[in-house]
């Protein structure tokens, strides 16, 4: 219970910018407006109260069948597509949902492989914001709170993602599932698939199979480049968990111009004013 208490404090004390709700969706959507303006996409979306409704009530397993005809509409034409397989913003109980799930469509084992793992991580995420929110109602009404004073709170729970790059059998994207409301709070997920190969590809599919030392070489000399004229850097020692080295769980994305980026999450290599560290990464032939 001290702990809930001294949540209660922390919020009460903590100035939350109106604005707040606009900022994490400026940050997440950010990317993905900058490349649906390169494309055309028509997504016809839920706008009504009662099919957002039919949503949440079915609880958090989402119908394929009517998800699909709400969004059926390929990004690009080839072997797959990515479809927006739910779309759809609610507010209920103080929690503001704004979310949008991909799903990948093609004739293959490794699209159904994704779209349920994508399914199960948006599952647990909705799951976890409404379990935060619940603890935490139950916690400042224990340590004082009263119910008007909790109606006044509010609490961002968002899913969305971003093509990175795109061809005509293989795909680059990042789902994001956010949560806000005393701090944001942002997971991201990576996936690089080749359907014509019907798997996931590497880091060694782009950088050959001295990726690890490529890969090394270049985010070594970009933490270097990135210090001030003092030498202060955000980034930890390798001895305090800085970064050390890449390895085959380390997340990364293609651009359109077809170049690696090696990412890092927040406060993984870097303090947390670092935000997500991502390091474009410099072969030897440039």
């Amino acid at each position: 219970m001290n702990e809930f208490k001294h949540a209660k404090e922390i919020y009460d004390n903590t100035t939350i910018p109106s604005e707040l709700s606009g900022r994490v969706m400026a940050g997440i959507r950010n990317g993905k407006a900058r490349y649906q303006s390169r494309r055309s996409r028509t997504i016809r979306r839920w706008t009504t109260i009662a099919a957002c409704f039919c949503v949440m009530l079915a609880g958090l397993n989402l119908s394929p069948a009517l998800a699909r005809a709400a969004a059926n509409v390929p990004v690009l034409g080839g072997v797959f597509r990515v479809l927006t397989f739910v779309d759809y913003n609610k507010s209920e109980d103080g929690i503001d949902y704004s979310i949008s799930v991909p799903e990948v469509e093609a004739e293959s084992m490794l699209a159904e492989k994704v779209n349920t793992v994508i399914q199960e991580k948006v599952d647990q995420h909705l799951a976890k914001a409404q379990r935060d929110w619940d603890e935490y109602r139950e916690a400042f009404l224990a340590t004082g709170g009263t119910e008007d004073e909790w109606s006044g709170r509010k609490m961002d729970v968002i899913i969305d993602y971003e093509i990175m790059s795109q061809t005509e059998d293989r795909v680059s994207f990042i789902v994001y599932f956010a949560e806000g409301w005393v701090s944001s709070q942002e997971e991201r997920y990576y996936y690089n698939l080749d359907f014509t190969e019907d798997r996931e590809l590497e880091l060694r599919d782009f950088l050959g199979e001295d990726w690890v030392s490529v890969c090394n070489a270049s985010i070594q000399r970009q933490i270097e480049e990135r210090a001030n004229a003092e030498g202060s850097t955000l980034f930890f020692a390798p001895d305090e968990g800085g970064f050390t080295t890449v390895d085959k769980s380390t997340d990364f994305y293609v651009r359109e111009d077809g170049r690696v980026v090696v990412c890092f999450p927040k406060y993984s290599i870097a303090a947390g004013a670092a935000g997500n560290v991502e390091f474009v990464i410099q072969t030897p032939e440039g």
